[in-house]
């Protein structure tokens, strides 16, 4: 059990690592293909998964917390059993696409920076929320 405060600087630590890993694994694959183009699409998908994914997630699983009745929580509850699932489809998804190569490296490259990018700013957000809240 711990602090329901404690739950978003598990979220960020879980985002952060989460995020970085992903990222890696862009970039990684991005070498051959570091042209403006790729960069901008990487861009873009890094906005779309803030701005309509991720973003609105940090929001919403921050107020949830802040709501919690009991001040003690179980160290799993930064997340509903929703965003859990969506996790486990994200990492089973993203490891079968890789382990049976169903998309040509260059997509990994530009997709997985974008969207390891956004994982890691949820990462990012959820720790300032989580140190924010404790300096009130």
């Amino acid at each position: 059990m711990v602090k329901k405060t404690q739950l978003l600087l598990i979220a960020s630590l879980v985002w952060l690592f989460a995020g970085f890993n992903v990222a890696k694994i862009g970039i990684d694959a991005y070498q051959s293909y570091v042209e403006i183009v790729n960069i901008s699409v990487s861009t873009f998908v890094f906005l779309i998964f803030w701005f309509m994914v991720f973003g609105p997630l940090v929001k919403k699983h921050t107020q949830r917390i802040s709501e919690l009745n009991e001040e003690k929580q179980f160290f799993l509850n930064f997340f509903d059993a929703k965003s859990f699932s969506i996790m486990a489809i994200m990492i089973l998804g993203g490891l079968g696409i890789r382990k049976f190569q169903l998309l040509p490296e260059q997509f990994i490259a530009i997709f997985y920076s974008g969207l390891g990018s956004a994982l890691f700013l949820a990462g990012i957000v959820f720790g300032y929320n989580y140190f924010n809240t404790n300096r009130k």
